[in-house]
């Protein structure tokens, strides 16, 4: 009777150790699926218009937002693009990793309310083969992990329009 017992125990322990290898498996398999549908533009590419502009496209992600990676100073980071931002906020964890020092202190209106931000610039951003350098930006301590928001200083230096779930930025 005991031996019979043992073996159900060990039975039922390899019948968990299965289920969490399956699950474990499933997330890995389907892990890259479920980072696209968040920043569907890890890999920004341009191309090159017949005016010689360059055109990035990004497309739109699950929750209707413009999410990419591009690089900051020359390092890798994922940015949502805000228009409704002045400038490239950046959050200090991001602003670190970019070797970005605090400049003046001031006060900024979000939508979660008042908070300090610092002045800043970005030394360059490059999307795809878009390139801009010496961008005004804030090092804004409200903002989590190293959440960059891609504001107007940056922007305002682009044409761009939105066709469906596509923005195209034109560089000329």
């Amino acid at each position: 009777m005991q031996a019979s017992d043992n073996t159900t125990k060990l039975g039922r322990l390899f019948s968990w150790i299965s289920w969490l290898l399956l699950l474990g498996l499933l997330y890995w398999f389907f892990e890259d699926q479920i980072s696209l549908q968040i920043n569907p533009n890890q890999q920004l590419q341009s191309q090159i218009g017949s005016g010689g502009e360059k055109v990035t496209i990004l497309k739109r992600n699950k929750a209707g937002h413009y999410v990419g990676t591009a690089l900051f100073n020359g390092v890798p980071m994922e940015f949502m693009l805000d228009t409704g931002a002045t400038v490239v906020a950046v959050s200090e964890q991001a602003a670190q990793k970019l070797g970005m020092s605090k400049g003046r202190r001031y006060q900024v209106s979000t939508a979660n309310g008042l908070t300090t931000a610092y002045d800043s610039r970005l030394d360059s951003l490059q999307l795809g083969d878009i390139v801009l350098t010496d961008i005004r930006a804030s090092i804004t301590p409200g903002l989590h992990g190293t959440e960059i928001l891609l504001g107007m200083s940056a922007l305002k230096q682009l044409e761009f329009s939105q066709q469906q779930d596509e923005l195209k930025l034109i560089q000329r």
